[in-house]
């Protein structure tokens, strides 16, 4: 993919330091900024939030 793809793939990590990351995409038109969603991460079977990794 080029590096002026609308819909870029990127990577969510864990906020608890587990290590834990899902993979999704977004457009960069409508969030420009970095994306957070609060997930499940099932190394420590809580929900938190998930940070965009650049």
């Amino acid at each position: 993919m080029s590096s002026t793809d609308i819909r870029p793939v990127v990577k969510l990590r864990s906020t608890a330091g587990t290590g834990y990351t899902y993979v999704t995409r977004k457009n960069r038109r409508n969030d420009p900024d970095r994306l957070v969603m609060r997930k499940y991460d099932p190394v420590i079977r809580r929900h938190v939030d998930f940070r965009e990794e650049r």
